[in-house]
């Protein structure tokens, strides 16, 4: 097998689309274990991303990996969609108990979090019989028509593919970057929900509204809570118009926050929940979780795929939820990442360059800056991010000037002051001007 990054990425471009791909680094991986991956050249790299948070119990764990294997030798696929098989069987009642809601809830499969939040569409229509579906700029909810439609954070994700999805209207995300300067909190907050009534008292109807879907904590959109209190006041509009009430948590689900779930920061519970990325660890497995008198509005076929919910995919979950409660990674994710909230603070107060700093548990978003304007400088973090590859850390940016800091929450104390000490390292040599952007800077990020 070729061990030349270059030479296998020349072979595999010559066959691969470029929609398929956000390009960041020249990289083949081959194996990984824990918090470090490994590429075909044999170096290794801190993961400061896991897999866009789809690793967070991290790489090749383990228990895992037994899991799957045992599985493997037993029955790799029988499509859920006629029969049972014992893991799915198994995980549906565990993530229905996990579910952040009170009374019975219900679960169907999918193979993305892009299918599971196609399946909030579905049953949010097929219970309420209500057409439109109202979500939020700077959201990212899979590629799917259906998801692509309710997603707003890259152009691309809608250039030259229109028509969209019918009946999806988008309202502004309150994100800090939209908040005036001597603004106050609640003033920020009243502005923003006006923006967000402004559809409903001009030409969307209340009444044809079947979900409010957002992302609690912002993922793509640059790591981004909610302010809490917007988060009651649609919460409470939801409620007072009959809408549904529907989160994705398919990035910042699983423990990432520090939380189960980051719904769970609000005190607030959803109708529907779409979740992904980490609940197989990886695999492709989605579910979307909801009220059952919501998941009981639709009849089958309406969400059955030949294999999502697998056996190999569902023990792989089963296992994921024993490790994240085992090794007690929602306290594991709570108690390093105020390390690394202190961490970025502490840069924070050395460099100008360093803006906000958002850290939700192990979930961070650091915005770089241009000091004399105070906007984000993408030059400048384009710089870090590739300085940082260089040194042995993965890490990408996010709408152009963000840090996305999101390591696997299993990584140990001293890889994360590994961590750390190549950051600093970053931050010094583009405060003393030692850093050039790579030849291809304006091809790499979102």
């Amino acid at each position: 097998m070729e061990k030349n990054n270059n030479e296998v990425l020349k072979r595999e471009n010559a066959a691969f689309a470029t929609a398929a791909r956000i390009k960041y680094y020249d990289i083949v991986l081959d194996h990984g274990q824990g918090a470090i991956v490994t590429d075909i050249e044999g170096r290794d790299y801190l993961d400061l991303l896991a897999s866009a948070s789809s690793t967070n119990t991290g790489h090749a764990h383990p228990q895992i990996v037994k899991a799957i294997q045992d599985q493997a030798a037993k029955l790799i696929q029988y499509t859920p969609a006629y029969f049972a098989n014992s893991q799915a069987a198994r995980l549906a009642p565990r993530l229905a108990k996990l579910a952040p809601m009170t009374g019975p809830v219900e679960v169907v499969w999918g193979n993305s979090g892009s299918d599971a939040n196609d399946a909030i569409i579905k049953f949010a229509r097929g219970y309420t019989g209500r057409q439109y579906i109202v979500s939020f700029t700077g959201a990212y909810h899979g590629s799917t028509y259906g998801s692509m439609s309710l997603s707003a954070v890259s152009l691309n994700m809608a250039r030259k593919m229109g028509p969209m999805l019918p009946g999806v209207v988008k309202v502004p995300f309150p994100s800090p970057w939209e908040r005036l300067a001597n603004e106050s909190e609640d003033e920020f907050v009243d502005r923003m929900f006006k923006n967000f009534k402004l559809p409903f008292e001009t030409y969307l109807p209340a009444d044809d509204v079947a979900a409010i879907l957002i992302e609690p904590i912002q993922g793509d959109g640059g790591i981004v809570k909610t302010p809490p209190a917007y988060m009651q006041k649609i919460y409470d509009f939801a409620k007072a118009h009959g809408i549904l009430f529907a989160v994705d948590e398919v990035n910042q689900g699983m423990g990432r926050t520090g939380k189960w779930w980051s719904i769970q920061h609000f005190g607030i519970e959803p109708d529907l929940m779409s979740v992904g990325k980490s609940l197989a660890s990886g695999l492709p497995l989605s579910a979307m979780i909801g009220r059952k008198e919501i998941m009981e509005s639709l009849a089958a076929p309406a969400n059955v795929y030949t294999t999502a919910g697998n056996p190999i995919t569902t023990a792989a979950a089963n296992a994921t939820l024993d490790v994240i409660q085992d090794e007690h990674l929602l306290e594991r994710s709570q108690k390093l990442g105020q390390k690394a909230a202190a961490f970025f603070k502490e840069e924070q107060e050395k460099f100008p360059f360093i803006g906000d700093v958002r850290m939700y548990g192990l979930d961070g978003g650091i915005d770089i800056i241009d000091p004399a304007t105070g906007k984000g400088d993408p030059v400048a973090t384009t710089k870090l991010m590739y300085r940082i590859f260089e040194l042995g850390a993965i890490i990408i940016s996010l709408r152009g000037s963000i840090l996305r800091f999101q390591p696997p929450l299993v990584i140990t104390e001293e890889e994360l002051t590994r961590a750390f000490s190549i950051m600093d390292r970053a931050f010094i040599e583009l405060a003393a001007g030692k850093l050039a952007a790579p030849a291809n800077a304006d091809e790499l990020g979102w």
